[in-house]
């Protein structure tokens, strides 16, 4: 049963239940009708015009057709979260296979687009990885009292990040790369040390907005770095809804939706993190 008054756990919250299981509804009825949509066809087109520059020019992939990649984004200084404490159900990290730098397959054998599609497909893989863990915590009662809103809308944007790996994932198939499933082995200790800080729905809103930020940037300034005008359409159909993450986060957390009349990209992360 849902509330009309704000929530109150560790720090007060500015959205009521009903508000944000509204903003989610919406949220995944724009994604499902417009956005992925979009996505889809974007990066149907962008794998038939590759096939199609394979079938001119023999061979193009064939020296890296052994590429695995568990890298994205590289560690960012500066990050913070305002609870603090510590918490044993902050997620469990492995170091990735295959991303070692004498892997003469690995990142630093990829150019161009497909660069850019490996990185975006390992910051989507670190928001799966985030809110996952999020959703155990909160689930398991390790963040105190937790809304189901929260809970719902946590699975809704964890489930759009699914769909965008597999898009871009699906690109890098077609060029004879296999699936990025792993996340930043540089990035990912640092998320989870900022989730061992979480305390409550409001450390967890935080930390989801960081990485939702990240991404939203990072897709921003990659736009311009890719050649391919379908790849920039699917760069540009996942943008709006990583923004759309951030602000009904921005509500939860009593902010602003819009803090700035310019997207910044700051917190962008280059393709040279690849190596």
């Amino acid at each position: 049963m849902t509330s009309n008054e704000p929530f109150t756990t560790g720090a007060a919250l500015g959205i009521t239940e009903t508000e944000l299981l509204i903003l989610t509804r919406d949220l995944d009825q724009i994604h499902n009708d417009v956005s992925l949509p979009a996505l889809r066809a974007s990066v149907e087109e962008w794998k038939e015009a590759n096939a199609e520059e394979d079938a001119a020019e023999p061979g193009r992939h064939t020296s890296r057709r052994t590429f695995l990649l568990g890298a994205g984004a590289a560690a960012v200084g500066g990050l913070a979260l305002a609870a603090c404490g510590s918490n044993s159900a902050a997620p469990k990290t492995t170091t990735p296979k295959g991303t070692s730098s004498s892997n003469q397959t690995g990142p630093a054998s990829l150019t161009g687009d497909l660069k850019v599609a490996a990185l975006a497909a390992s910051l989507e893989n670190l928001g799966i990885f985030a809110y996952k863990a999020g959703i155990t915590a909160a689930t398991a009662g390790k963040l105190g009292s937790v809304p189901p809103a929260v809970v719902t809308f946590a699975q809704t944007a964890m489930s759009q990040h699914v769909q965008h790996a597999a898009a871009w994932n699906s690109v890098l198939v077609a060029a004879g790369k296999l699936k990025v499933t792993e996340t930043d082995p540089a990035l990912t200790p640092t998320v989870t040390h900022m989730f061992s800080q979480v305390t409550d729905v409001a450390g967890l809103a935080e930390l989801a907005l960081t990485i939702e930020n990240i991404a939203a940037q990072t897709y921003q300034a990659g736009v311009s770095e890719l050649s391919s005008a379908k790849a920039v359409a699917a760069a540009a159909s996942i943008h709006p809804v990583e923004m759309q993450h951030a602000a009904i986060l921005s509500f939860v957390l009593g902010k602003y939706p819009v803090p700035n009349a310019f997207n910044p990209t700051a917190m962008a992360r280059p393709t040279s993190d690849l190596g």
